[in-house]
C-alpha cells in the first residue's frame, strides 16, 4: 500500500495535479480525528469530499448539504436524499469500484476529505489532501464523530446542530431504555444485513447489538463483529423470537425466511416477528445518524405492550423537522418505517 501510495504521489506531481498544502496565509485549525490523528484544516471550509457513505448524511444534518463537492455512488443514488438535496446528484464520484480516482478528486477542488478507510486515508494525505478518519464502530463514538464533523465544517450552526442532537440522542436513549425496563422477557434478536444472504448477520460488539439492547432485546448471536457469516446450524440453535432484516420491507423479509426450509420452523418466522429495517437518508440499523428513531423503531417491534403510546410517523416527522429541516410527508414516513424506498 505503500509503495502504491507513493506511487500515485508522484504521477499526480508529475501531471501537475498533485493537490498543494494549505497556503500559509490561510487560516487553520487542527481537529483530532476518530482514529486519534491530529489534522490541520482551514478554518473556513466550503468543499467537502465526503467519500463515505454514513457520513454525507452527517455532513448535510450539520448545514453542510451545499459543501459536498464528491460523495459515492450510493448516495448519489439514494433517492430520498439526492430528491431533498439536489446538489448531491451533480458532484463527482470519484471512484472506480472500491478505489479512489485521484484525479476526479483533486479536480472537485476539496478543502478537506472525510473518509472512514485507513488506507485511503494514507493514501489521500501522501497526495496532500487534508483527511479526516470520521469512522464510527459504536453509538457513542458516533456522537464524537458528528461533533467531529461539526469541528471540520467549523460553523456555528454545525456545532450548535452537533450540540442538540447529541443531546437528544443521549436522552432518547434513556428514555427508551426507561420505556423497556418494566419488560418481563428480554426477546432475543438475529439482525440480518440484507436479503442476499440470510446467514450474513451483525454479532456482539455491533451498533446492531446496541440498539438491540436499548430497546430491551438481547442478540440471538453472541460472537463479535460486524457482518459475520454464520451457518444455518448456529442461526437455527438460537432460535431468535425477533428477526430484523436490513434494506428491505417486513413482507419481504418474512417471505424470505418462510420460503427458506432451513429457517421457516424458527419461532420469530412462525409468530411472523420478522421485519424490515427502515430505510431513510441512510439506513437506520447501521452508522446512521438516523439511530436516534431506530432505537424507538426497535422498542415499539420488541415491546410493542410497552410502547403503545409512541406514534413513529409522529416522531419521524418531528425528527427530520428538527435536524435536516425537511418537512416530510405522512406518505413519505410511511414508506420509510415500511423498510420500502422513500422518494
Amino acid at each position: 500500500m505503500f509503495k502504491k501510495s507513493v506511487l500515485i504521489a508522484v504521477a499526480l506531481v508529475s501531471l501537475g495535479l498533485a493537490a498543494q498544502p494549505v497556503n500559509a496565509a490561510t487560516k487553520t485549525h487542527t481537529v483530532t480525528d476518530m482514529a486519534g490523528d491530529k489534522v490541520k484544516v482551514p478554518t473556513k471550509v466550503t468543499k467537502v469530499a465526503d467519500l463515505w457513505h454514513a457520513s454525507n448524511p452527517i455532513v448535510v444534518m450539520l448545514g453542510g448539504a451545499d459543501t459536498i463537492v464528491a460523495t459515492t455512488q450510493l448516495i448519489h443514488d439514494n433517492a430520498l436524499l439526492t430528491s431533498l438535496y439536489p446538489s448531491l446528484k451533480r458532484q463527482a464520484v470519484p471512484f472506480a469500484g472500491s478505489d479512489v480516482q485521484i484525479e476526479t478528486l483533486l479536480k472537485a477542488d476539496p478543502d478537506v476529505v472525510i473518509s472512514s478507510s485507513p488506507a485511503q486515508v494514507t493514501t489521500l494525505r501522501k497526495a496532500k489532501l487534508p483527511t479526516i478518519n470520521a469512522m464510527f464502530q459504536t453509538l457513542p463514538d458516533m456522537r464524537k464523530s458528528i461533533t467531529l464533523t461539526a469541528n471540520v465544517l467549523n460553523t456555528k450552526a454545525a456545532k450548535a446542530e452537533a450540540k442538540a442532537y447529541n443531546a437528544q440522542f443521549k436522552k432518547d436513549v434513556q428514555s427508551v431504555k426507561d420505556k423497556t425496563a418494566a419488560a418481563k422477557t428480554t426477546p432475543s434478536v438475529l439482525h440480518v444485513v440484507g436479503l442476499a444472504d440470510l446467514t450474513k448477520v451483525d454479532g456482539t460488539k455491533t451498533i446492531p447489538d446496541e440498539w438491540i439492547k436499548i430497546a430491551g432485546g438481547q442478540n440471538a448471536i453472541t460472537e463479535a463483529g460486524n457482518m459475520l457469516t454464520v451457518t444455518p446450524e448456529a442461526i437455527v440453535k438460537a432460535d431468535p423470537d425477533v428477526i430484523i432484516v436490513g434494506s428491505t420491507t417486513s413482507a419481504k423479509a418474512l417471505a424470505a425466511f418462510q420460503k427458506d426450509s432451513r429457517f421457516k420452523h424458527l419461532t420469530a418466522v412462525k409468530n411472523k416477528r420478522v421485519y424490515g429495517n427502515p430505510i431513510g437518508l441512510f439506513a437506520w440499523d447501521r452508522y446512521s445518524a438516523e439511530a436516534d428513531l431506530q432505537i424507538w423503531w426497535a422498542a415499539k417491534k420488541l415491546h410493542p405492550e410497552l410502547t403503545k403510546d409512541v406514534n413513529m410517523t409522529t416522531k419521524a416527522k418531528a425528527f427530520y423537522q428538527k435536524f435536516f429541516g425537511q418537512q416530510l410527508t405522512t406518505s413519505q414516513i410511511k414508506t420509510i418505517l415500511a423498510g420500502e424506498v422513500a422518494k
